[in-house]
């Protein structure tokens, strides 16, 4: 049985995010930018500038959890208020509509780094994330996972929102399905 260790994100742990960003693949390239920057402006920053610019929000204050699998670096999740992730107001998924909180905590992204997926990191990263906004006085959390029940052809890269069957263990509902294979999920906390 492995020992996972989740925490909330500060400047003493930046090494160990970095592994976990350095990850092959879409990680390495985002450092968690995508939802705080638009798109023109994203595509212009050099992925040091990203990194460099999530080291910055580290400093300001946890922007996520990040979780180690037996002393080893093996994942994050980002979770801060929805009004953090200005591009998330951008996005037809994601946008506020009627009757929605305005601002409430939103888990956006995970990062599993590849030797250690399939032993549950993702569960104990979103649970790492609920108790980070709870104890930082949100009241409802958000997710807003695919699902691959509805396209079970969806990539690992895909999977990065988290999946709806995820967000369903953690004590979530599916409060709207904006398409297909998105769903947004809230609890309160």
């Amino acid at each position: 049985m492995s020992d996972t260790v989740v925490r909330p994100v500060d400047d003493a742990v930046w090494g160990d995010l970095e592994t976990v960003f350095r990850t092959p693949g879409d990680p390495a390239g985002c450092w968690c930018q995508w939802f705080r920057v638009p798109r023109s402006g994203f595509e212009k920053l050099s992925v040091g500038d990203r990194s460099e610019r999530l080291h910055d929000q580290v400093r300001d204050g946890s922007p996520g959890v990040i979780a180690w699998v037996d002393g080893e670096p093996a994942g994050w999740a980002a979770v801060e208020p929805y009004t953090a992730y200005p591009n998330l107001a951008r996005s037809p998924i994601t946008k506020r509509i009627e009757g929605d909180p305005a601002d409430p905590w939103a888990v956006t992204c995970f990062v599993v780094r590849t030797e250690f997926r399939r032993q549950g990191v993702a569960r104990s990263l979103l649970d790492g994330a609920i108790e980070l906004a709870r104890a930082r006085g949100a009241e409802v959390l958000e997710g807003y996972p695919v699902d691959p029940e509805m396209r079970p052809t969806i990539s690992t890269a895909e999977r990065y929102h988290g999946t709806v069957s995820l967000f369903r263990d953690g004590g979530f509902e599916v409060v709207r399905r904006p398409s297909a294979i998105r769903a947004i999920m809230r609890r309160t906390v």
